[in-house]
């Protein structure tokens, strides 16, 4: 028998410790319609976690962890093993896990390297840890398939809820950056990405956009799609959709093809919290009914007083400071509430949103 190196024997403990704390509630025992929702991204698993005592608070009967759950930012294994695993010891997250189904998709730091797209070298082992640390089902597709996207439905007929996790780093396509001598200084700074117009560039790669397309054409009330990076969002020049403009119109042509009823976009990344809502008709962008995105972003950490950029379709000033976001659904009047919440559990942004305005005209 191999004995485990001994430089790694404290992350081994505590991985061990994270399987044994951490284990999600049995998919048999899903609540059988959904009401309660939070939401979250960017976790330092070396910080201090303090929101994970609001979001208990608040009872939620889903999590959505919507990347850089942990800071990986390694191309070894091991190590970022025991990343996973220290985030598994926080007793907050502990005691989430042990009554709450948690789902997950991943952004740059938890996949391996800052901003790293397709390129990334070990982009298959580095999904096999993560899929380890949730607790994927060895006989999961997500076992099989290139990238961590996957889809789950609660509920039943007029009250059936589809969460869609991406993977907006497996397949994508290089950045491509603006010249340092053409950036501009000082708050006008927005980030150093500028669009990839190469009709070949992808972000989701062909059979994840195939599958996604699937999904929209199954039934649903209500679609949260859960986006690493920001779609809506458009006038900043960190990572986004926008930064390859013809993925970012597939995704629209593909809601108005599959007349995907019931959309809401999650996203996080930023290290603030924001809602967007595009119109119903906007000009090559619009779906046929208003599309919202909320973005939260900060676990640990936010941007205090950095710029935070242009974004034409904020409707809220942004929420700085740590956050999480939580969704209350009442399928008997068809309404949600939608809010980024900050260390307080205290509403900072709201939202109210009737599910029947999210219908496709005839």
């Amino acid at each position: 028998m191999q004995l485990p190196d001994p430089r790694f024997l404290p992350q081994l403990v505590l991985l061990q410790l994270a399987v044994l704390t951490t284990h999600s509630p049995v998919h048999a025992d899903d609540p059988p319609e959904v009401t309660r929702i939070a939401f979250g991204a960017c976790a330092r698993e070396y910080e201090e976690q303090p929101l994970w005592k609001p979001i208990n608070a608040a009872r939620p009967e889903l999590f959505l962890f919507l990347g850089d759950n942990i800071y990986g930012d390694t191309d070894d294994m091991e190590i970022l093993r025991g990343k996973y695993a220290r985030l598994g010891s926080v007793p907050g997250y502990r005691q989430l896990r042990a009554r709450t189904r948690v789902l997950a998709t991943w952004d740059d730091h938890d996949y391996g390297r800052n901003d790293a797209g397709a390129e990334y070298p070990h982009k298959a082992a580095s999904q096999q840890v993560f899929l380890d640390f949730f607790e994927e089902p060895d006989d999961s597709a997500r076992r099989k398939r290139e990238g961590v996207y996957g889809a789950w439905t609660f509920g039943e007929n007029g009250r059936r809820l589809q969460v869609i996790l991406l993977d907006t780093r497996y397949h994508r396509s290089a950045l491509h950056e603006i010249p340092a001598r053409q950036r501009p200084k000082g708050r006008s700074y927005h980030g150093p990405y500028q669009p990839n117009h190469d009709p070949e560039a992808t972000i989701l790669g062909s059979e994840q956009w195939r599958w996604l397309e699937t999904q929209l054409r199954k039934p649903a009330d209500l679609r949260l799609i859960g986006s690493s990076i920001q779609l809506i969002s458009n006038g900043h020049c960190w990572e986004k959709w926008g930064n390859f403009p013809r993925e970012r119109q597939r995704f629209f042509q593909t809601i108005r093809e599959t007349r995907a009823n019931g959309v809401i976009l999650l996203s996080g990344d930023r290290h603030f919290g924001e809602a967007s809502r595009l119109p119903a008709h906007e000009v090559s962008d619009g779906i046929g009914y208003p599309l919202y995105e909320f973005t939260s972003s900060g676990l640990t950490h936010a941007r205090l007083f950095s710029p935070s950029g242009p974004n034409e379709h904020r409707i809220h000033p942004i929420h700085r400071g740590k956050n999480f976001g939580f969704i209350t659904i009442d399928w008997k009047v068809r309404m949600l509430s939608i809010q980024i919440r900050n260390s307080d559990g205290m509403a900072t942004v709201a939202t109210t949103i009737r599910l029947d305005e999210l219908t496709m005209p005839e």
